[in-house]
């Protein structure tokens, strides 16, 4: 869609702001500016915080190494402090505003409590119960209802008495005492009671990221309690590690703990030399990233070498038990005394014993974490921002380790007992056979049949691992915080080997190598070697002594060993290893490094004079191969002599021959495997980077050419090539080692770009290849979907690395490689002096990265030419970097012209920028965030090192560098809006990258010129509207972008909001406008409706509110698809700006308050423009009473009056309950969605609020009335719309309930934790109805809708405990008082402002009418107390127009008052009758006719009793007998009339009263109380209005019920009433003639024909004075009826309900209603011929009553309609059900069957209900007219109902004594009625005798063979099955037996000859049918079905023939010729037409 933008549109100049101040600041109010924090010159402070650490000490290598650079580098980025940029006034912004207030987060506690009538009424006192107490006798309710006695009245106690009630107060002094009284106490802060905006909105949070730490999994911490089996007799020693089982993987370290007992460990002395601390472990935290339902902690358990299999020395452990007396004692003792030696012996030697699993599955909550893995890694990229945005808290979580967000912090300590180990295999020891093993466990989760195992106790603690465990070590050993030194045992963490690769950033030291020996085949060596063990150690050169102390030792031990021996399998050639060796790396490794290997063979029987061990071989691993770690698998030869000197330098594979040869086992094969892992943050493992960071270093320090690189060699000459080659090859390194160096990398590539460098004499540049490189690793990051990003799209590791890690590159060292000897660097270049030599002279040196950029490269794009040409300075010449300036003839003016040598990396960054190219450009933009933050901390950085805080902003930075930003910002603007059009995808990233750039501009107002900001904010605005056509992506983006810039913490400073005239407007200042020679005094007015303008000096002024309103203004002001999302967005975005402003605390004085309010006076403006848009919340209710039921709330088919109104049109429009739209040409547009509406309103009462109220109401004096009908509208709208919803809602579904209802204090805790955005948008969740604008509209939507529903809500609930409930409606409650009253001082201010002009009178009526709207709903006794005093005043200064005027908003106001009468709280009862009083008394001082108010007060009262289920009527007989009291004590009236006229009116009253007692005891039972109410409104026959009322109140219980029929009776009946009276009054020619003329709707009707004239007189005054007693009255009601009975089906007495209507609109000639009946009269008869027979009317039954509990409803007999097909069962369990509930459910009893009852056999004490289901019934001769389905279910009063019985008793038997009673009853009124159960007041009964039982079957049937064959279209299925029901072989009690038990013989009895031929003649018709019906058939079936057919044809044919007889004879008695033809027609008139019928048929045959 094309669009030209409105013209106000674009973005005006804004203030010259650093000039502006100078002038201003000097003039201005100070104390104001001071207030708000002066303009603080620097806002950004760079501050180092030390990097919290783990351990007590950090991380380091070991002391008294020389540390080669590279290393240092690492442990220097490990340990050097983060460099944060922090915004100094930070704190004013919210977010830390409310970490200041800390009383925020108890801010509830500050509120008072409210007080709401319907809370109190939950808490109950007893006579709320509602449901059904014992159900009384009724007799009481059928008296006649209005002489109700006087004295019952006056039995009351009255209310204590008020002093002075009716004392005459001038009505000044009443207004200034309630003014006063309303302006205290009252809440300072609105918005903080109000549900903060959406999050969704909210892009103004930028999340803190994470801080950058060492990567935990989910941690577990394993306790090792018992270990034992049933006989001690040696030491055991257990190690510990998790394997996964799916990836096949060990994932842990192995953990070494032992439980062994003093005396054992004893065993062992000789070979522990000493026993460290840290080895006595017995507790180990083990860590899981990836948890899964495969992961086993597997146990194994070693014991010291000795002679014999395992399963040797595993057999006493099968056999023999502890504490067994005798021989086993002996043979214990003695297997002791063997160990004892065994262990002296060879104690330091290990052999495999025994090992146990267990499964972890229990310990993970594996669904959930799966799920979340999945999530994590990103299926598919979700676009719903949400998502995204819970994903990336979940990735922070897992890569940043926030244990406690993990999920599996979830399960309880468990502790484990294991009875059973495995005995080891010793040919199955390799980690592949503990696999298998592992699997099959899993399987069966028993190894018993292929392994054997030992009894023993193994007991293990499993627990979460705490965030603190005291005295923990880590793998390193080094102690964690909190250290506590007097614990006995550490625990200790185990390092994690996970099984994926963890993206998280080095940032300890930690260098550990991992030596897994696996297996050594001897097996082809005759030699003795067959136990082996290994001896490993780590040399630093070929001496033994040279064995370093570095490898980790095991338990019960000490800490470093210099050797580890392998466990032995005993007699075994090639055994298999499965030991650990861990060792420590030097940080200092040489080529003198290796590992060595030694094998032995042990023997286990000591022989005389030979040692332990004897020497099989060497072999050897050198640590470094070409200076990289060597790490992976190998196969090493192992030699079998001494080795020779030197051999360490080799890898024993490929060791040169040596002198003498070396002896190799097998001839050099590699007959040892071992595996070697290295878990390191020195070491990077990858190629890429070893080289990039050799070169590196190869600069920076002096080292010897050539360097060796691997296999190549790099000379001096060749480096600059090789390191540009290594940078460009960066990004092709793995992305796991990339990241987990990521920080180092970027280091040096940032100190490359800005480091001069000399090679071999010459000035090399790596800017720019550093900078691209930069941008490839950005983009690859971002690109992985591995890694989390935040809710902005930023990519988390880089967002820490901005924040914390970044600094500027150390100040440059010069490094100059040797080779040239003159230093003055900048003189070298590569570039021919020529190319640009004349250029250098005439322009300034320009700063370029790259000196090989061509002209014409840098002219190419365009757009940055056309912006560079625009500005002053010549930028045309190549742009060289400020170092490779020509040769030396010009270094002199080089010199001196460049003003440093040194670059700043924040130009050379933005100038790489600007640059950029292709590719690397694109990636730039799309990540532009990240160069955006580098650059803000760079200029920080900058600025705080140069000192520059202290010089004017505008000469802090470079102009050259100002021209780079404008461009920068420029050419983003312009990519913006060439991807925002694109598909989604595209299109979110153009919002990112508009969100980047507006953050970026946001920090840069707190570094640069902010009128240079200001301008590119305005270029900003320009470009996008010019290169955009959609307006509502337009204002999408430019709100998006300002809602960041005003979240800025100096907001209201930038807006220079202090110079907003608040009160009387000074003359505005002479930079901005000469105005001020006009004279004061006519500009004050016009300055006054001004200051509510978006005038283009506003929008000059205060420049970024200005930009807001304009957005807002043109997206209320379009009407386009989509709109509605961007209106949401603007709205919040500035209710998000006023909430901050209430929660700043520099704001919180009053006359701050005011200005801020003056600056947002324009909005006001704004929003009554847009008046006819808001949502109209008074429809949300159906009806104007207040109901508690949620389901009446939300009923469906309700139509409420307004709706009535509107459809009887406007011109008859009764009660202004919709919005009277002002009568204003307005346009109408999209009207906005409640959400957005409700939003709006509230910022509008904040600004009414806030601002200085006699501005205000001089406003309001200057106001058109047209304009002051609108304020009016829209405080019409904010009263309902800021309904209080109570606690209640909490159970109940409404929606704007549950906006409310969100967890406030949850809301503060995040915001607290969350990101330093700037604005405390902390806070709702998602609200709105609009889709979401950075999501497909769909999720939003489903998501609203599911908020609506029941389960949402349900949900809602059950998170929240009762006292966060009660706090949400504490808030919810305070926030609806406070607004009401924010609405009653508007309203004060209207009465005041036009009673000051003159007395407006149509506004009066308004006023009230948003008064009496906003005492309809729930309001707090606070509110109700102003609101009476406000009405009292207004009745007391303009009674006399209001009840000549307004009648229709005084009976409202009746109601309501009355209604507040009966409320339980004492002050709201006190404070409502004494409004009541105020016209009761006014009139009578007035003189005027009191019957007039009576009338008004009796109908509210009936009404709302009617309505109210929760009306209470004992408080309001105590306000009625207070007011008696009052009365009668009054000295001043006892004269008068008027205690008596007040009497006769409470009397009414009160008799309503008691009916309203009866009516709430039958609350429960529907009918019960439409009976009474009933009852009541026929009491009414005397008084018509009264009876309308009455009416009205069923119309409106049974539409609640859905009984829509009913309800539309009701309004027949109401219309028929209104008929009656009119043409009483007048006799009119079109009107209908009384009620005769609706008999054709129903004939129960005449009823409603008046009394006779002389009971009332139509011109009686008060009498029929009611607004529907007029011909729009009538329309109205039947409009209404006709509605109802549309929604109820039945259509064709619309058109009988439209007919009486139509005369009326003819004659008043409203043919726009014409058209709209007849309209709906075209639907209802389509609707008619579409349904057919498909429609639905209601379901019979009779229900009888039996016993005397039912009291008069005992023997009583009902017609009950129910709603179409309900079945008997439903009806029968709803009446046992509620009866049950009255009597006690054993008392109630259902008669099974239909059978007559007899009372005397019934028990007494019970009650007896007999349910029957009826069918209408009618004569034959009424059949004729009933034609249609409708008239068959339309206007009845007779059924039937059918009861088989036999003469003995049983309800059934054979087909010859099988009878039937048919029993027809008849209701005293036709259905449908103004109820839905009528009496029966006559029954019949006819009795069928079995012929007659027969002929009325076979009637039957054959009616269905005919329906069957007729039907069209045909239907093959029905009619088969009706076929094969007819001449089915095998049909029982069928055709043929009835024929044979009737028909085989003639009767005996002449009376029943007839019968018979009846019969013989239904037969003969029946087999006709059938013959049809078969051959309908045969023209119907398939080919699949002709054997079928075949059948039913053979059938057929059979049964034909067996009837042929029967149906032939016929009786020849009846057969007698007959000779007088006339006597035949005499005897028509003597015979009933049911005997006419059967002679005709019989004389057809």
């Amino acid at each position: 869609c094309c669009w030209s933008s409105p013209s106000f549109y674009d973005a005006v100049d804004p203030v010259d702001f650093e000039a502006f101040l100078m002038t201003q600041l000097n003039n201005l109010d100070l104390d104001l500016a001071q207030e708000l924090g002066d303009f603080p010159e620097d806002d950004l402070d760079v501050v180092f915080t030390p990097k919290e650490c783990r351990t007590l000490q950090p991380s380091m290598p070991e002391d008294g190494v020389e540390l080669d650079s590279h290393v240092k580098d690492c442990v220097q980025t490990y340990i050097r402090e983060w460099l944060i940029v922090n915004r100094k006034n930070q704190e004013n912004s919210d977010i830390c505003s409310l970490k200041n207030k800390g009383c925020r987060k108890d801010f509830h506690k500050t509120l008072q409590k409210q007080t709401f009538e319907s809370e109190t009424l939950d808490s109950g006192d007893g006579t709320f119960q509602a449901g059904p107490q014992q159900v009384p006798a009724v007799e009481e309710a059928s008296r006649a209802t209005l002489a109700c006695s006087d004295l019952e009245l006056r039995s009351l106690q009255p209310d204590p008495r008020l002093e002075h009630l009716l004392r005459h107060v001038s009505a000044e002094e009443f207004e200034r005492l309630s003014e006063e009284a309303r302006r205290t106490n009252r809440h300072p802060e609105l918005l903080a009671l109000y549900p903060s905006v959406d999050e969704e909105d909210a892009v103004e949070i930028r999340p803190v990221p994470d801080r950058p730490k060492e990567h935990l999994g989910n941690r577990i911490l394993v306790k090792l309690q018992t270990l034992k089996f049933d006989i001690e007799i040696e030491p055991l020693f257990a190690c510990i590690a998790l394997y996964d089982i799916k990836e096949r993987k060990k994932i842990s370290e192995n953990f070494h703990c032992d439980l062994n007992s003093e005396s054992l460990r004893g065993f062992l002395r000789s070979h522990t030399p000493s026993i460290d601390l840290s080895t006595q472990a017995r507790s180990a935290v083990f860590s899981v990233t990836y948890p899964s339902p495969d992961i086993y902690l597997v146990i194994k358990i070693e014991k010291v070498l000795q002679q014999g299999e395992i399963g040797d020395c595993a057999e006493p452990y099968m056999v023999l038990k502890e504490g067994e007396a005798g021989k086993t004692k002996e043979k214990i003792e003695k297997l002791k005394a063997q160990a004892e030696s065994f262990c002296q012996r060879l104690g330091k030697y290990r052999m495999p014993f025994a090992w146990i699993p267990i499964s972890l599955t229990n310990f993970f909550n594996v669904s959930t974490l799966e799920r979340e893995i999945q999530e994590a890694e990103g299926k598919g990229s979700s676009s719903d921002k949400k998502a995204t945005l819970l994903q990336a808290r979940k990735l922070s979580d897992r890569s940043f380790n926030s244990e406690d967000s993990y999920p599996t912090s979830n399960f309880k300590p468990t502790s484990l007992s294991l009875g059973t180990f495995f005995k080891q295999e010793g040919d199955r020891l390799s980690d592949e056979d503990l696999y298998k093993f592992l699997a099959d466990f899993k399987r069966s989760s028993s190894l018993q049949r292929r392994i054997k195992t030992l009894p023993g106790t193994l007991k293990v603690e499993i627990s979460p691992a705490p965030e603190n465990i005291g005295y923990c070590l880590t793998p390193e050993l080094l102690p964690l915080k909190p250290f506590s030194e007097n614990r006995n045992r550490p625990h200790k963490e185990i390092l994690e080997f996970p099984i994926r690769e963890v993206y998280v950033p080095h940032t300890i030291y930690r260098n550990l190598l991992y030596v897994y020996p696996q297996r050594l085949n001897f097996a082809n060596r005759l030699s003795s070697g067959r136990n082996i063990t290994i001896k490993i150690q780590f040399m630093c050169g070929e001496d033994p002594s040279c064995a370093m102390p570095v490898i980790f030792g095991k338990s019960s031990g000490p800490e470093f060993v210099q050797e580890i021996y392998t466990a032995i399998t005993y007699h075994n050639k090639s055994p298999d290893f499965y030991e650990e060796v861990k060792i420590k790396l030097p940080a200092k490794l040489t080529e003198k490094h290796h590992l060595l290997f030694t094998f032995y063979h042990i023997s286990c029987q000591p022989k005389q004079g030979a040692s332990v061990e004897t020497l099989l071989g060497y072999s050897w691993l050198p640590i470094l191969l070409n200076d990289r770690l060597q790490t992976g698998h190998y196969s090493l030869p192992v030699a079998l002599d001494k080795l020779p000197l030197h051999y360490s330098i080799h890898s024993p594979e490929k060791i040169p021959s040596q002198t003498p040869p070396i002896k190799w086992v097998e001839g050099h094969k590699g007959v040892f495997i071992v595996e070697v892992q290295a878990v390191s943050s020195v070491h990077t493992q990858d190629n890429h980077l070893e080289k990039f960071f050799t070169l590196c270093h190869s600069l920076e320090s002096q080292v010897t050419f050539p360097i060796r690189m691997m296999d190549q060699k790099i000379t001096e000459a060749s480096l600059e090539h090789e390191l540009k080659l290594s940078i460009i090859c960066l990004n092709s390194s793995r992305l796991e080692p990339l990241v987990l160096f990521l920080h180092l990398v970027l280091d040096k590539l940032f100190q490359l770009a800005v480091q001069p460098m000399v090679i071999a004499g010459q000035t090399a540049n790596f800017s720019q290849f550093a900078f691209e490189s930069v941008v490839a690793i950005v983009n690859s990051l971002h690109n992985s979907k591995e890694l989390s990003k935040d809710q902005h799209g930023r990519n988390c590791l880089l967002a820490s690395y901005v924040y914390y890690v970044f600094r500027l590159p150390d100040p440059q060292k010069e490094v100059v490689k040797p080779g040239i000897v003159e230093s003055r660097y900048y003189t070298f270049g590569r570039t021919s002096a020529v190319s640009v030599g004349s250029k250098l002279l005439q322009s300034r040196v320009i700063s370029c990265s790259n000196p090989d950029i061509t002209v014409t490269q840098a002219a190419a794009d365009e757009e940055v030419k056309s912006i560079m040409s625009s500005k002053p300075m010549d930028h045309s010449s190549s742009r060289m970097s400020y170092y490779a300036e020509g040769t030396n003839d010009v270094s002199g003016l080089c010199a001196s012209t460049r003003p440093s040598n040194k670059k700043h990396f924040h130009e050379e960054l933005a100038l790489q920028m600007v640059v950029s190219t292709g590719m690397v450009r694109e990636s730039v933009f799309k990540y532009a965030w990240f160069f955006f933050e580098l650059l803000i901390k760079s200029m920080a950085q900058y600025v705080h090192n140069t000192e520059k805080q202290d010089n004017p902003r505008r000469s802090r930075f470079s102009d050259r560098f100002k021209d780079d930003i404008t461009t920068i910002v420029s050419v983003i603007t312009s990519e913006i809006a060439a991807l925002v059009v694109k598909p989604p995808k595209e299109s979110e990233q153009a919002e990112k990258i508009n969100i980047s750039l507006a953050f970026f501009l946001y920090d840069l107002l707190s570094l640069m010129d902010r009128g240079f900001v200001f301008n590119l904010i305005k270029h900003y605005c320009n470009q996008l509207s010019n290169k955009l056509n959609s307006l509502s992506t337009l204002i999408s983006m430019r709100l998006e972008f300002l809602r960041i810039l005003c979240s800025h913490e100096h907001y209201l400073n930038l807006n220079l909001f202090f110079m907003t005239s608040a009160s009387a407007p000074a003359s505005p200042s002479p930079s901005l406008s000469s105005q001020n020679s006009s004279s004061c005094s006519s500009f004050q007015d016009h300055k006054i409706t001004g200051m509510f303008d978006l005038s283009a000096e506003y929008r000059q002024q205060h420049f970024l509110t200005g930009l807001l309103f304009t957005e807002l203004a043109a997206a209320l002001d379009a009407d386009i698809e989509g709109i509605s999302k961007v209106q949401r967005k603007a709205v919040s975005a500035i209710l998000s700006l006023l909430s901050s402003h209430d929660l700043d605390p520099r704001c919180s004085k009053k006359e701050v308050k005011i200005k801020i309010a003056a600056l947002y006076l324009p909005l006001v403006g704004i929003i009554l423009d847009s008046l006819p848009q808001l949502h109209d919340f008074t429809d949300v209710r159906s009806g104007k009473g207040r109901t508690g039921n949620p389901e009446e709330e939300e009923s469906s088919g309700a139509i409420n009056q307004n709706v009535a109104l509107a459809i009887a049109g406007s011109q008859f429009s009764v009660r202004n309950s919709g919005i009277p739209l002002v009568s204003l040409p307005y346009r109408q547009s999209a009207t906005l969605g409640p959400d957005t509406t409700r939003n709006l309103l509230i910022c509008f009462l904040w600004i009414m609020k806030n601002a200085d109220q006699n501005l205000i109401q001089k406003w309001i004096a200057d106001l058109p009335s047209m304009q002051l009908n609108r304020i009016l509208d829209l405080l019409f709208i904010c009263v309902s719309c800021f309904e209080y919803k109570g606690k209640q809602s909490s159970d109940k579904v409404s929606t704007q309930a549950l906006q409310k209802s969100r967890d406030v204090k949850a809301r503060l805790e995040e915001a607290l934790l969350r990101g330093e955005g700037a604005r405390g948008e902390m806070m709702k969740r998602c609200r709105i109805p609009a889709g979401n604008d950075r999501s497909a509209g769909v999720n939003e939507n489903l998501r609203w809708r599911k908020e609506q529903t029941q389960w949402r809500q349900a949900n809602e609930r059950q998170d929240k405990t009762k006292a966060e409930l009660d706090q949400e409606a504490l808030i919810s409650g305070n926030l609806a008082t406070e607004a009401n009253l924010i609405i009653l001082d508007m309203q004060e201010n209207i009465i005041q402002a036009s009673f000051a002009v003159e007395c407006r009178d149509n506004l009066l009526g308004g006023v009230l009418k948003v008064l009496v709207n906003s005492l309809g709903y729930d309001q707090s006794t606070t509110y109700l107390t102003h609101c009476f005093a406000t009405l009292r005043a207004l009745i007391a200064k303009f009674g006399d127009l209001l009840f000549e005027e307004e009648v229709e908003q005084c009976a409202d106001l009746c109601q309501r008052v009355l209604h507040h009468c009966s409320s339980s709280i004492d002050i709201t009862r006190t404070q409502a009758f004494r409004l009541f009083l105020k016209p009761v008394t006014f009139f009578h001082y007035n003189n005027d006719n009191f019957s007039r108010v009576k009338m008004q007060v009796t109908m509210s009262l009936a009404s709302l009793v009617g309505k109210s289920p929760e009306f209470n009527e004992e408080f309001l007989r105590r306000s009625l007998r207070t007011i008696l009291a009052y009365a009668e004590e009054d000295i001043d009236m006892q004269a008068t009339p008027f205690p008596i006229q007040v009497e006769e009116l409470l009397c009414n009253l009160n008799s309503i009263l008691s009916d309203t007692v009866k009516m709430r005891e039958f609350q429960e039972d529907p009918e019960m109380l439409m009976d009474l109410m009933y009852r009541i409104a026929k009491g009414y026959q005397t008084s018509p209005d009264l009876r309308l009322t009455w009416l009205q109140n069923m119309a409106e219980k049974h539409t609640k019920r859905k009984c829509y029929t009913e309800a539309a009776m009701c309004l027949v009946h109401a219309a028929a009433l209104v008929a009656e009276y009119l043409s009483m009054l007048e006799d009119r020619s079109y009107l209908p003639v009384g009620s005769v003329s609706f008999q054709n709707i129903s004939s129960n009707v005449l009823e409603e024909s008046a009394v006779s004239d002389d009971v009332l007189s139509p011109d009686e005054d008060g009498i029929c004075s009611g607004r529907y007693f007029s011909e729009s009255g009538l329309v109205g009601l039947l409009e209404q009826a006709a509605e109802l009975f549309s929604t109820g089906g039945l259509y064709e007495t619309v058109n009988e309900v439209y007919k009486i209507v139509i005369p009326i609109l003819e004659a008043h000639r409203d043919f726009r209603k014409l058209t709209l009946t007849h309209s709906k009269l075209q639907k209802a008869f389509d609707s008619i011929i579409n349904k057919g027979q498909k429609r639905m009317f209601g379901t019979y039954f009779r229900v009888g009553f039996y016993g005397s509990r039912f009291g008069d409803l005992d023997e009583q007999e009902f017609v009950y309609k129910e709603p179409a097909i309900t079945k008997l069962p439903e009806i029968s369990h709803r009446l046992e059900g509620f009866y049950g509930q009255c009597f006690g459910e054993d008392a109630v009893e259902v008669i099974k069957d239909s059978a007559p009852v007899d009372k005397s056999k019934l028990d007494p004490n019970k009650a007896y209900i007999q349910i029957t289901f009826v069918e209408p019934y009618f004569d034959e001769y009424e059949m004729k007219d009933r034609v249609t389905y409708f008239e068959k279910n339309f206007n009845i009063c007779r059924f039937m109902y059918t009861t088989p019985f036999t003469m003995d008793g049983r309800p059934r038997g054979d087909l010859s004594e099988q009878y039937k009673r048919n029993t027809i009853l008849t209701t005293m009124h036709a259905f449908p009625y103004i109820k839905t159960r009528i009496n029966v007041i006559q029954r019949e009964e006819f009795i069928l005798t079995p012929i007659e039982v027969a002929i009325e079957d076979m009637r039957k049937k054959t009616q269905e063979l005919t329906a069957a064959t007729n039907q069209e279209p045909p239907d093959a299925k029905m009619l088969q099955m009706v076929l094969q029901g007819s001449v089915g072989a095998t049909v029982n009690q069928g055709p043929l037996e009835v024929a044979q038990v009737f028909l085989a013989a003639i009767p005996e009895d002449p009376k029943l000859y007839r019968h018979h031929n009846k019969l013989r003649l239904c037969f003969k018709e029946f087999i006709m049918r059938c013959g049809e019906a078969v051959e309908k058939n045969r023209h119907l079936i398939t080919a699949d079905q002709r054997e079928y057919h075949q059948e039913l044809k053979r059938n057929y044919m059979k049964l034909k023939e067996n009837l042929r007889p029967m149906i032939e004879r016929k009786i020849p008695e009846l057969y007698k010729p007959v000779v007088k033809v006339h006597s035949i027609r005499e005897s028509f008139r003597n015979h009933s037409f049911r005997k006419y019928d059967a002679q005709t048929s019989s004389q057809s045959t």
